[in-house]
């Protein structure tokens, strides 16, 4: 089976996890505190918070922010269902905006206009919050635009960067352009804690809360140290920190791997009936997934021919979620297919095909070759 995704565990990784496992120190400790001050780093900002995953990360700096009941919060409506969900556990709104069909990232002039109308009422403009724009499958949003809109509506913004580390836009890392962002870690990135997620923030005020709501809302400035607010549990524990460590040494290197992949991919898919990844100018993706667009004549029979590949042995996905018509989202606020259209259609023509460092060229040739035929046998004749 060629896997969607395959985590680079070497053995540099498992002896950095054996060693702080036989110290018996296993929550949270230096090893935490030295992974953070490297992706603070990496980034290019003054403070990285370490989570146990990109969710609770999401969730804290949204809390951290004063998100709370009856707010706002604008947001993509393509991406993985916990960047809704995380404003909805604030008891927030989410307010969706419609992608970029080209790069599947939040079109910023419906941006604009959404913000306009919300900033122009009374009733609506104090209850805007947050603008939380995705960096979706390793490619930054138009973050030059979103944080002119920022300025100039006095809105904070929280970078979901859950799949961007590393990822530029025009030379300035993913994490750096907004007041906080959040990463992810989790297997089907480009480096793992096998769960796991970091905030990374240059304001100090605002770091100093996240790590009292990460820990139970334990304010370690105060003398004695005291529980200052309702927190909670989202610490990372110190072997996920030593597994992060040792991953963030070939960072770089992986990412230059996923690059190449998809060069090749582009140059196998290019003369064939499924669309590539576009790249905007200015921009260097991560590659975090690889994502193609079928025909539309297909979409309708996407599952399967994500069930025959894996007969064929080849494991493929869709691209991620259309959060507004999801049961729960659909049925609280009246969503329906229209509504966001372009959204519509990349969730309908999306696929997700293997990504990760060690695959071959002759595997990606294969997965090519597998997919013609699969299209061939679903009645797709281009």
């Amino acid at each position: 089976m060629i896997r969607l995704t395959v985590p680079s565990i070497d053995q540099n990784d498992i002896d950095a996890v054996s060693a702080v496992l036989s110290t018996g120190f296993l929550v949270q400790g230096d090893h935490v505190s030295s992974f953070e001050q490297a992706i603070a780093k990496y980034v290019g900002v003054k403070s990285a918070i370490a989570t146990s995953n990109c969710t609770s990360a999401l969730q804290i700096a949204l809390k951290a922010l004063g998100i709370g009941p009856g707010d706002l919060v604008i947001v993509t409506a393509y991406s993985w269902i916990a960047t809704a969900n995380v404003i909805e556990l604030c008891n927030a709104q989410p307010v969706f905006v419609d992608i970029k069909e080209d790069t599947f990232n939040i079109d910023t002039d419906l941006l604009e206009d959404i913000l306009k109308k919300l900033m122009n009422k009374s009733d609506t403009a104090k209850r805007v919050k947050a603008i939380v724009p995705v960096h979706t499958f390793g490619q930054m949003s138009d973050m030059d635009s979103i944080i002119e809109l920022s300025k100039r509506f006095d809105i904070p913004v929280v970078e979901d960067s859950a799949c961007a580390l590393g990822a530029t836009l025009n030379g300035q890392q993913a994490g750096s352009w907004g007041n906080a962002a959040c990463f992810s870690f989790h297997p089907r990135k480009a480096i793992t804690t096998g769960e796991g997620g970091m905030i990374v923030t240059n304001d100090e005020d605002l770091a100093q809360k996240l790590r009292t709501l990460r820990n139970h809302g334990l304010d370690t400035q105060k003398s004695p140290p005291d529980f200052t607010v309702p927190g909670m549990n989202c610490r990372l524990t110190d072997f996920q920190a030593a597994l992060g460590q040792s991953q963030m040494k070939k960072l770089d290197k992986l990412i230059a791997a996923r690059k190449k992949l998809a060069a090749s991919y582009n140059s196998l898919l290019r003369d064939g009936p499924l669309g590539v990844p576009t790249i905007a100018s200015g921009h260097e993706s991560v590659y975090q997934s690889y994502v193609v667009t079928l025909p539309k004549e297909i979409s309708s029979k996407r599952n399967l021919l994500i069930s025959g590949m894996r007969t064929r042995g080849i494991e493929t996905t869709i691209g991620t979620v259309h959060m507004p018509l999801s049961d729960f989202y659909q049925k609280r606020y009246g969503y329906a297919k229209g509504n966001f259209p372009i959204t519509d259609r990349a969730y309908a023509n999306s696929l997700t095909i293997p990504m990760y460092d060690t695959l071959t060229n002759s595997d990606q040739k294969r997965i090519v070759n597998e997919l013609d035929t699969s299209l061939r046998s679903l009645g797709f004749n281009p």
